[in-house]
């Protein structure tokens, strides 16, 4: 999601949307007694006071919050978010260990469960997402290291009868003026008994020695030698395999189903009706393990009610998305379009977007045990406060009755970020048909590959007209565009504040800046029965591939140089936009550089959740027709770089996911109802065949950071785009790229 979403006008109504937190005032506290004893501190929501009810009292949270210090020196960091692959699960420990004067090598990160206590200070919600990990909890886990740390020296201090500015700190080690020294873990209990300082002063950025450093991550060895537990491999003791068939038609039911084959696959426990997303209902069988589970599935006849449902077929809907865009649509940007008849030149363009899967690596998966006086979850969940929440309800318990533990998982792309969290209400469905079915034992539901490319909540299709007119020397006097997609906000909970004036602000993100031109904007939110939500950079997925090819057209017919363009256009708000902008050229070597025969250069930048990504790339077109990205430079600007190595390989990751937006292949379809693709073998992701080098540059800033894990996919397809232009004379308006009808220019 996007950071600039909740802006501070709308920041308070947000906090409105979930539970209650009970928080009232900034602060700390200290947890009760642990087994084991140490430093154990949790915290008061930093921040909280713009989001909830100033009258709350005070709520003092289990022993369990953010930051243990225990007697063997081991600093043990609860992360508020979900581990995906971006690498909170170390950046946020390093900025708890740098202001802890903490020794790295004691560091360890642990996901935290649903709580209170863990919710974003901004969002007011617990969630992982809009980037805004880090950009969120900079000051908030520096703030928990300091203080510990002023915990620590004011129990040495006591001790050894010493003012506390004559102890020093460092790597996790107190030493006093006459040599005395105790380790951090040696230190915790005393530390413990010490009144948690009112408030501390945090480092200077030029005294950082974690902050700003390559450091490889604490879950590296893990994931790369097989050992870390992702949700997928996770299995409570007795528990069975479910797999559900859900209907073909999103929102359709059982007519009727015969589970006589599918009872009679060995392993096969139980066949049962559940309920669906959407309304829908579907058929569950539970085995004892996957395969079995998998069988029984396929074995089911199943009738299915599609009557009363509407049957979506992309053909249709893009002709009236197409015919749509022709009108004005509700005002999102108004500007003067009277000398569009009267321009000396002009561009006329309608792109086109299809539906995107998300397709993480590891499908969605849930573990509950579901009890009389409790329920349990195991998920990997972007969006722990909603969740929890909808468990409790559907499983008809109280909150306090549902614990739900965040596992690892391989990747999300905000899929597991589900307003209506579908994946976690049907798991719970299922539990619940379980037990009145007489079982007790937890159930594991799992998602196939299949599941997963036909299960929806897609980036939705979008198309946009634009109608650009220039005067005689190429400057642009008037631009009317429209935008025409479903919204993915309507029918949530962020409705009340992420839509203004009949739009979805998510559906016009990024349309206009930092560009100083006279845009006069419109949209239509359009309604089908095809779930859709946030896909990696949301918006910005198709408003800056528009932008950025169509400010690229503009510089050709100005017959500017495309950097040189971009930069004229720039006011006050595209500072960062050009620093990142030359660096990424200074870099690559573009304009001073020859490139080989059959090469070019493609440039475009956008910014995202706060951070401005350039991209200056190489380009060719295979002998085959098919293009082909040879080289990525890339320009960041994310202020504060708390770990470059993530920051690198966010961007490299990002980059091939936006190429992979291109590639043939690389789209959903729809007919009559149905999703047309099912597998890798018809939806295309990009491969490791298809990665270009890259090399990624970020400008130097002490401001805080900004967001990381999203802004480096948009501009990536644009850039290529334009490269791709300089070689066949085609401007590309539709993704996936389309070079049948182009040929590679001598």
């Amino acid at each position: 999601m996007r950071i600039e979403w909740l802006n501070q006008e709308n920041m308070a109504s947000l906090g409105a949307l979930a539970p209650a937190a009970g928080v009232s005032r900034r602060g700390f506290m200290k947890a009760g007694a642990v087994a084991g004893g140490g430093l154990v501190l949790g915290f008061f929501l930093p921040g909280a006071g713009r989001l909830a009810n100033a009258q709350q009292p005070a709520k003092v949270y289990e022993p369990n919050a953010f930051l243990r210090i225990a007697p063997d020196n081991t600093v043990t960091v609860q992360v508020n978010r979900i581990e995906i692959g971006q690498g909170v699960q170390t950046a946020l420990p390093m900025l708890i260990a740098e202001e802890l004067d903490a020794d790295w090598s004691n560091m360890v990160g642990a996901l935290a469960p649903a709580g209170d206590q863990y919710k974003d200070p901004i969002f007011g919600i617990q969630i992982t997402g809009g980037s805004g990990s880090i950009a969120h909890s900079y000051i908030q886990y520096r703030e928990i290291g300091a203080k510990a740390r002023a915990m620590l020296i004011a129990a040495a201090a006591e001790q050894w009868k010493v003012p506390a500015d004559q102890v020093k700190t460092s790597k996790g080690t107190l030493t006093g003026p006459a040599g005395q020294q105790s380790t951090y873990g040696a230190m915790a209990d005393a530390a413990m008994k010490q009144p948690v300082p009112a408030s501390v002063k945090l480092k200077d950025p030029k005294d950082f020695t974690i902050i700003g450093k390559p450091v490889k991550r604490l879950d590296a060895t893990a994931k790369s030698s097989g050992k870390q537990q992702f949700g997928i491999d996770f299995k409570a003791p007795d528990s069975k395999v479910a797999v559900v068939a859900r209907p073909p038609v999103f929102g359709a039911k059982v007519a009727k189903f015969d589970a006589s084959k599918a009872k009679a696959i060995k392993g096969v426990i139980e066949v049962l009706q559940v309920s669906t997303d959407r309304g829908g209902s579907g058929v569950v069988v539970v085995a004892d393990g996957y395969w079995p589970a998998k069988m029984g599935r396929e074995a089911l006849v199943i009738d299915w009610d599609t009557s009363g449902v509407e049957k979506v077929s992309s053909d249709k809907q893009l002709a009236e998305f197409k015919a749509l865009a022709l009108k004005p649509g509700t005002p999102v940007r108004k500007a003067d379009t009277s000398k569009l008849a009267g321009a000396a030149k002009k561009i006329s363009a309608v792109y086109e977007f299809p539906y995107l899967a998300h397709a993480p690596m590891e499908p969605l998966n849930c573990v509950v045990d579901l009890r009389a006086d409790g329920c349990t979850v195991w998920a990997g969940t972007q969006f722990q406060t909603f969740d929890h929440g909808a468990i409790a309800a559907t499983a008809g318990l109280k909150p306090d009755q549902v614990v739900l533990n965040t596992m690892t998982a391989g990747g999300g792309f905000g899929r597991r970020a589900v307003p209506g969290s579908d994946y976690l209400v049907e798991a719970v469905n299922v539990a619940k048909a379980w037990r009145a079915a007489g079982k007790t034992e937890p159930v594991k539901v799992m998602w196939s590959r299949e599941d997963d490319i036909k299960g929806g909540y897609y980036r939705p299709s979008h198309v946009h007209r634009a109608d650009i007119g220039f005067d005689a020397k190429g400057g642009i006097v008037a631009w009317d565009h429209v935008i025409v997609g479903q919204s993915i906000i309507t029918g949530t909970p962020f409705e009340a504040v992420m839509i203004k004036d009949g739009v979805d602000s998510t559906m016009v993100e990024g349309m206009g800046e930092p560009y100083e031109v006279p845009l006069n904007l419109s949209a239509h939110a359009v309604k089908a029965n095809v779930p859709v939500l946030w896909w990696r950079s949301v918006g910005s997925t198709h408003t800056a591939y528009v932008m950025e090819t169509l400010i690229d057209e503009a510089a050709h017919a100005a017959k500017m140089d495309p950097v040189a363009y971009r930069k004229k256009l720039m006011g006050e708000k595209g500072k960062r936009h050009v620093a990142a902008l030359e660096l990424a050229v200074a870099k690559s070597g573009y304009g001073k550089k020859a490139l080989p025969k059959g090469q070019a250069w493609g440039v475009a930048v956008h910014e995202a959740f706060g951070t401005v990504v350039a991209y200056v790339v190489v380009a060719s077109v295979n002998k085959d027709g098919t293009p082909r990205l040879n080289k990525v430079t890339a320009g960041v600007h994310c202020n504060t770089a708390v770990n470059p190595l993530t920051i690198e390989a966010q961007i490299q990751g990002a980059a091939l996911m936006g190429l992979g937006m291109t590639l043939p292949g690389a789209a959903i379809t729809i007919k009559d109802g149905v999703v047309e693709q099912q597998n890798f073998s018809d939806y295309t992701v990009a491969r490791m065949t298809d990665m270009p080098a890259i090399d990624v540059h970020i400008v130097p800033s002490n401001d805080p950071p900004t967001g990381i894990g999203e802004p480096g996919l948009p501009p990536l397809a644009p850039a290529f785009a334009n490269a791709l232009f300089k070689l066949t004379g085609k401007r590309l308006r539709k993704l996936p790229f389309d070079l049948s009808a182009a040929k590679a220019k001598a």
